[in-house]
């Protein structure tokens, strides 16, 4: 009998809280071939589209910006090895849920249940309203496996120690650990299962340069999309993913010409949208991480994790 783990869902989306200026944050970066030759002002303005060029300029001026260690003009010739750094003042973070349940908690993991809108990481215009933070004010020693788009809720497990890290680390990369998502996409599906396995890679976006979608040139992908209810105009989907790439499950139901419901960034296709397409932080889907299952990496026992869905990702009944 495999252990089932079970945490009730009590994380509601909309409990955001308001935190004063973060520390700061040091942005660092090695520079690669890619950079070499470039002059510094015109490599961060390409590279970082984030930021207008007059945003960087202005963070030149300040003395924001080094280069192994020493401030910047925006004139230097870069060289491959060198290290470059933005040095970014304390910043007003934008409201997030401030919470989280644990679905699961031992010597070796933790596995928590994130509420859709707290970004998992830092970045993105985010240092403390993360997981990774919230995480790591109770358990210092937390070391995230895996991560979850902001707008997706659900599992994100955590090793507490460097062997655990290690052998589920390798695991994740064996496909031995088995990931298992709701979606809400956008239409009727009409099979009832469906295997999509278009490769992912890097497409243009106008405002990025480059986001993840449908690749000729990308890497292999698979996802099992399987109807678990049909609504009038969207179908409730249980999506098991066998490859881990970027937004997966966004690009894969959209390369089937059923975009998640509220996505405002991938089209019909797997592609962004021609028409303005937002960004990948960006929120308004429904997108729920349900299940992990594999081998505790201490006991070699069988673990299985499930977070409830949210309302909104319950069949009729359910």
């Amino acid at each position: 009998m495999v252990p089932h783990v079970h945490a009730a869902w009590a994380v509601p989306a909309s409990y955001c809280v308001h935190v004063p200026l973060n520390e700061g944050y040091a942005y660092r970066e090695q520079l690669g071939p890619r950079a070499h030759g470039q002059r510094s002002l015109w490599y961060l303005v390409s590279k970082y589209r984030h930021s207008s060029a007059q945003d960087w300029r202005e963070r030149v001026a300040r003395g924001e910006v080094t280069l192994d260690g020493a401030p910047i003009d925006g004139h230097e010739i870069l060289q491959a090895g060198q290290v470059l750094v933005w040095n970014r003042p304390p910043w007003d973070e934008e409201a997030t849920p401030r919470t989280f349940d644990i679905a699961y908690l031992d010597d070796a993991l933790l596995a928590v249940i994130k509420p859709s809108g707290l970004p998992t990481m830092h970045g993105g215009g985010f240092l403390e309203n993360t997981l990774l933070s919230l995480v790591r004010a109770q358990h210092p020693e937390a070391t995230p496996l895996h991560r979850l788009g902001r707008a997706t809720s659900g599992l994100v497990l955590f090793a507490r120690t460097h062997a655990a890290a290690s052998r589920l680390s390798e695991a994740w990369r064996m496909h031995h650990v088995e990931k298992r998502y709701r979606a809400l996409a956008s239409g009727v599906l009409a099979q009832d299962r469906v295997t999509i396995e278009a490769p992912i890679g890097p497409v243009p976006h106008p405002r990025l340069g480059t986001v993840h979608g449908v690749s000729a040139t990308g890497k292999a992908s698979r996802s099992v999309a399987c109807v678990l209810e049909r609504r009038e105009d969207a179908t409730l989907l249980q999506v098991d993913i066998f490859t881990g790439r970027p937004h997966q499950i966004r690009i894969h139901t959209a390369f089937l010409g059923h975009p998640l419901v509220g996505d405002p960034l991938y089209g019909p296709g797997g592609q962004p949208k021609a028409d303005n397409p937002g960004l990948p932080g960006d929120g308004g889907y429904l997108l729920h991480a349900e299940r992990l299952a594999f081998t505790h990496p201490v006991t070699g026992a069988p673990l299985d994790v499930y977070a409830p869905a949210p309302p909104a990702l319950r069949c009729a009944g359910e």
